[in-house]
């Protein structure tokens, strides 16, 4: 009996995992079915004003969406994710000497990548590209999409854990390398892109493991490994 509860308690928290992960898929529906007839051009196609749009529309159904999971995941299974925030300091002893290196070999591995990956800055090739109005809600998206995929790590983490009662495998990695990297395939329409965002999301999943769940820092880094 008990590990049947065990069981359920796990299949409850992968499905909000994968609640989470359909909240990211509200993009694709947005911004490739509905902005479109809306447009009558696609995405690629958008002017400011309609990239903008896109992007507000797109950080609000993922912030509210977020919200109601984490919501549903504190009514039904007692974990309160916005307490444990809220409590839990940026930095804690509890993290080792070897652990806060390879936490810094995986900051810095991801960084040399996306340097490599954009030839030089992504920071600076995205505000030229984008321009100093679209730049910042560009990177405001970014930072609600890194929320997300730490809520499908955070989800798919405890779920495996529940199931194997292993705290040593980095699951909610595993977890967003198969949907964040999907989504990415999808939506990029590139089988490397997929591949690319699945071993980040795994190395993202194994930082977690690495600061001890500790969300805050967790968050921290994913943006500076995701974003810069």
């Amino acid at each position: 009996m008990k590990n049947t509860g065990r069981a359920k308690e796990g299949f409850k928290f992968l499905l909000y995992g994968l609640e989470v992960f359909g909240v990211i898929g509200f993009e694709l529906l947005w911004g490739f079915v509905i902005e479109p007839l809306l447009y009558k051009r696609s995405v690629n196609d958008f002017n400011t004003w309609q990239m903008i749009v896109h992007w507000v529309v797109t950080c609000a159904a993922w912030g509210y969406g977020a919200y109601l999971v984490v919501k549903e995941c504190k009514k039904r299974s007692g974990l309160n994710l916005i307490e444990n925030v809220k409590k839990v300091p940026v930095i804690t002893k509890d993290i080792k000497a070897w652990q806060g290196v390879l936490i810094i070999i995986g900051v810095v591995l991801c960084l040399v990548s996306t340097w490599i990956d954009w030839n030089g800055s992504k920071v600076l090739s995205e505000f030229k590209s984008r321009g100093p109005v679209l730049f910042p809600f560009q990177y405001i998206y970014y930072l609600f999409e890194v929320m997300l995929v730490l809520l499908i790590i955070i989800f798919g983490q405890t779920a495996f854990e529940k199931w194997f009662n292993n705290n040593k495998i980095p699951f909610g990695g595993i977890l967003v390398a198969l949907t964040w990297g999907l989504g990415h395939w999808l939506s990029k329409g590139s089988m490397f892109a997929g591949i690319y965002t699945a071993i980040g999301g795994f190395v993202f999943g194994s930082v977690y493991l690495l600061t001890k769940r500790n969300v805050k820092l967790s968050y921290i880094l994913l943006c500076i490994m995701f974003i810069l």
